[in-house]
């Protein structure tokens, strides 16, 4: 199985990886933010009846007392997660160059180029 044949997910991951250890902070600073993005996707929604304001002595204890398992993301959703990070960050380069900052915004197209490279 090459690369190209796994999840978006973990070719993520793979390449965060290789980018720390090259410290290329241009696609550490891409990556890192996208996958976590992807992790706060996943995340459970409080059931609307559930008590936000339980004193210490009632809230629930013990290994695994809180836990709820995960959404899990089809394969659309990543990819729609992923182009959404790298849209924001081109909108965003966008904006810096309206405001005289070419600099930053040269930074924010590249991360967007690193992240988008991963989708083909």
């Amino acid at each position: 199985m090459t690369s190209s044949d796994l999840p978006l997910r973990p070719r993520l991951r793979a390449a965060l990886t290789v980018a720390m250890k090259a410290r290329d902070k241009v696609a550490v600073d891409a990556l890192r933010p996208t996958l976590a993005a992807l992790d706060n996707a996943e995340a459970v929604e409080r059931p609307e009846g559930a008590d936000r304001n339980l004193a210490v002595e009632l809230v629930p204890i013990g290994a695994g007392a809180a836990e709820v398992a995960r959404r899990e993301l089809s394969e659309e959703q990543i990819v729609g997660i992923v182009r959404a990070e790298a849209a924001e960050r081109a909108e965003a380069a966008e904006a810096y160059d309206r405001a005289g900052r070419p600099d930053r915004a040269e930074r924010l197209r590249a991360e967007a180029a690193v992240i988008l490279a991963h989708l083909g």
